[in-house]
C-alpha cells in the first residue's frame, strides 16, 4: 500500500482537509493518507518550504505529497506532479515546488482541471486523486498529463553571510514559540571558523554559547540550539521567546504588507563573530 501525505493551508476549522481524505478513500482505498500539517500560514512560502521539507524525506521512496498551498496565485496556476528523488509531488506551480527541491525536478507532467473548476479546491482535489489511483493501477505517468519542463520559480531566503557577522531569518515559530532561523549548523561553523561569537536578541542579554538542550539553562533563560531539522533556533526554557523579543517569522507576501506595517517587531537576528 502507497502512502500519500497531505499538506495545505486550508486550517484547523476547514471542512476541506476531511473531504480531500474522503475522496481519496473513495478513489484509491489501496492508499494511506497521511497529515503532515493543514495550517501553514497564508502565502507563507517561507513556512511552507521549512515545514514541509524536514518532513518529506522520512517518507518511503514513492510516497505521493499532496501540497494544497496557494492553490489560487494566478487564474492559471497548474497543478503539476513532479517526480523527483523518488518521491512524487502533486503540487500547484506557484513557486513552491522550487524551494523545496532547489533545483529541476527529474520529470513532470502538468494535470488536467477544467477551466471552468479551476476556482474549486475540491476540483484540484480530484485532480491530483485521479492521477494517482491510475498510477497506483499501472499507468505510465507520461499518460496521467501533459509533460513540462517550464515552472515557476521563487528563491528560498537565504542567510546573509560575511565575514564579520550573519544576518538569519526568522521563517518560522513553532507551537512553543520558539524562534527558527533560516541558519543550518554547516552554514553556522563554516563561516564561524572557530571564532568565539555573540548572538544579538533584543535585549540587554546577548547569547554566546550553543546549548544542546532547553533544560540547559534555568526557566526562564534564553538559549539558542540548533534544532531537530538542524536550523538555529531561540528559545526561552519553559517561556516565550517569540513574544518576549519581539520576533515575528518574516513574509514576503504582499498579503502581509499592512500588518507588517502597522506593528513593531524584528525578523530578523545577528550573530556577530570576535577575531
Amino acid at each position: 500500500m502507497a502512502i500519500i501525505t497531505l499538506t495545505s493551508d486550508f486550517g484547523k476549522n476547514s471542512f476541506l482537509p476531511a473531504a480531500l481524505k474522503g475522496l481519496l478513500l473513495n478513489t484509491a482505498a489501496n492508499l494511506i493518507p497521511v497529515d503532515i500539517s493543514h495550517h501553514i500560514s497564508p502565502y507563507n512560502y517561507n513556512e511552507a518550504t521549512y515545514i514541509f521539507r524536514n518532513s518529506f524525506k522520512f517518507f518511503p521512496l514513492h510516497s505521493y505529497h499532496v501540497v494544497f498551498f496557494n492553490l489560487f496565485d494566478a487564474i492559471d496556476t497548474r497543478l503539476i506532479m513532479a517526480f523527483h528523488a523518488g518521491h512524487y509531488f502533486i503540487i500547484p506551480d506557484n513557486g513552491l515546488l522550487s524551494m523545496i527541491l532547489n533545483a529541476p525536478p527529474d520529470y513532470a507532467i502538468e494535470l488536467p482541471i477544467p477551466t471552468a473548476e479551476r476556482g474549486n479546491s475540491l476540483a484540484w482535489a480530484q485532480a491530483a486523486v485521479t492521477a494517482i489511483e491510475k498510477i497506483e493501477q499501472g499507468a505510465a505517468v507520461a499518460t496521467v498529463g501533459k509533460e513540462t519542463d517550464a515552472f515557476v520559480t521563487k528563491n528560498s531566503l537565504r542567510p546573509k553571510i560575511t565575514d564579520e557577522f550573519i544576518d538569519a531569518n526568522v521563517i518560522y515559530i513553532d507551537a512553543f514559540e520558539n524562534v527558527v532561523v533560516n541558519l543550518t549548523e554547516p552554514e553556522f561553523e563554516a563561516a564561524r571558523r572557530g571564532r568565539s561569537f555573540t548572538i544579538l536578541i533584543k535585549g540587554d542579554e546577548p547569547v554566546n554559547k550553543i546549548s544542546n538542550h532547553y533544560a540547559q539553562v534555568a526557566e526562564g533563560g534564553r538559549l539558542v540550539l540548533f534544532n531537530s531539522a538542524g536550523y538555529l533556533e531561540i528559545a526561552v526554557n519553559k517561556g516565550n521567546a517569540a513574544g518576549l523579543f519581539g520576533l515575528r517569522a518574516y513574509h514576503d507576501s504582499k498579503a502581509s504588507k499592512g500588518f507588517m506595517e502597522s506593528r513593531m517587531f524584528y525578523q530578523t537576528v545577528r550573530i556577530l563573530f570576535d577575531d
